[in-house]
Order: C-alpha cells, then structure tokens, then sequence
C-alpha cells in the first residue's frame, strides 16, 4: 500500500470472481464450499478499496449463464447471496458502504430480491464505496435490452450517439471501469460488462478468487499505476 499514489486512484474497479469451484476442487470438497470461502474475498476487496479511496466497485457475482449450472449449484448460490447480504449488511453500514446492483434482478428467487432491496435500501444514503453487485447479468443481455429500451422511446437515429446509448444501460449512472481484474486462471472476459471496457486495463492474477486478499488488489493497483492509459491518442499526446 505505501508504494501506491492516492493521488491516481482508479475511481472505478471490476472483478470477475472465478475459481471457487476448482479451488474446492483442489481442497477435496464439494463446488459450494470454495464460494463460501469466496466470501472472505469479497470482504477483502470491499474493505481494500474503500481504505484506499475506490468510488466503484463492480463484481460479477452471477451471470446469465449461470442458470445452466446443476439446479443444486444455483440453489445453494442463491441461498449463499441471501445469508451473505443478511451477514455482511452490518459490516457495509459500519464502514458507509453503498450497495446497488445490476441486471435481471426479477429473475432472482423472491428471497434474494427481497434481501437484497432492503440491504440497497437501507445503505442508499452511505457517502463511501459504492459496491455493484452483477446477478443474473451478462453485456450481451444488457445492450440487447438497451436497444429495446431505444425503440420503446422512439429514439431518432441522428439522436443515438455513444453518450445516449450509454444512458439506456444498468451502468448509466457509473463510470466505466478503470479495471478489470479476473481471477482463476482463465483469460476472457465471459459476457461481463461489454460496452464499459472499451478502454479498461485488464489483469489476469495466477490466483483463485477465494485466495484473494487485499494485498492482490493493491499490487494491481501499482501496476495499473505504471501503464500510461492513451485511448488512442499517441504515447506523445498523453504526455503533453
């Protein structure tokens, strides 16, 4: 943390949370037991970005696709969210935490939207971190459902700029993601937050989620403070 300039904070992190199920893998276990040990994680990565001045936090905690895992899986992963929400509320209030949350959230089971609108509402007014929680979400959904949106309005073609399109999305009210971090040793972007990471810088740890800490999330940080980020102008453009 001392090697990091509070100066260049990124306002806004996403992670892509993956590995838990080959991390219980490698610890003998049933799938559902490395994504109770990813809560520790989540709990790492909320507390790390909110010491150091992080305005956005997104994390993909259950995409679109998901629902094709075994029904016990998806059962046991909602019931974890719920237990989670109910657990970690205390902790988010406690250190002015704000949640939200994006995508099909009426396809949740009627528990999860009920615990989970009461724990946005009830944090709606916290002046710190805001963490975003992605369920039941995937980019493709997403910009489908925007253009949708688009036609509903009666959105002129000379009016659909990249700002307009940008204000029919779940993230209209955030900024893009300066980062993008995925564990678990895989190298894609699996459907996550499509339009947004134009121009994110990405890392890629040799870890599994449930081992990450807050120590990885700050060593990204001083990396990410080292690359020169151009949006394609030239290396010279960006230093004038």
């Amino acid at each position: 943390m001392n090697n990091i300039d509070l100066k260049r904070i990124p306002k806004h992190i996403a992670i892509i949370m993956d590995g838990n199920g080959r991390w219980a893998e490698e610890h003998g276990q049933e799938r559902i037991y490395g994504h109770q040990n990813g809560v520790e994680a989540v709990r790492n990565a909320i507390e790390g970005a909110g010491e150091i001045g992080v305005k956005f936090l997104t994390l993909y905690a259950f995409s679109t696709e998901n629902w094709n895992r075994p029904k016990e899986e998806v059962d046991a992963l909602m019931g974890l969210l719920v237990k989670a929400i109910k657990n970690e509320l205390n902790n988010l209030m406690h250190n002015k935490v704000r949640l939200q949350a994006i995508g099909n959230l009426d396809s949740l089971p009627a528990e999860c939207q009920s615990e989970l609108q009461d724990a946005i509402e009830r944090t709606k007014n916290n002046t710190g971190l805001t963490v975003v929680l992605a369920l039941s979400y995937s980019g493709r959904w997403e910009i489908i459902n925007a253009v949708k949106e688009i036609i509903k309005n009666n959105v002129e073609e000379k009016d659909i700029t990249e700002h307009h399109f940008s204000t029919f999305l779940n993230t209209h009210h955030i900024p893009d993601p300066d980062i993008l971090i995925r564990t678990g040793r895989e190298y894609r972007i699996s459907n996550f937050l499509l339009w947004q990471i134009a121009y994110t810088e990405l890392f890629f740890p040799a870890i599994l989620w449930p081992d990450f800490r807050k120590e990885h999330l700050f060593e990204i940080i001083v990396e990410y403070q080292t690359r020169q980020r151009r949006f394609g102008k030239t290396g010279a453009q960006v230093k004038i």
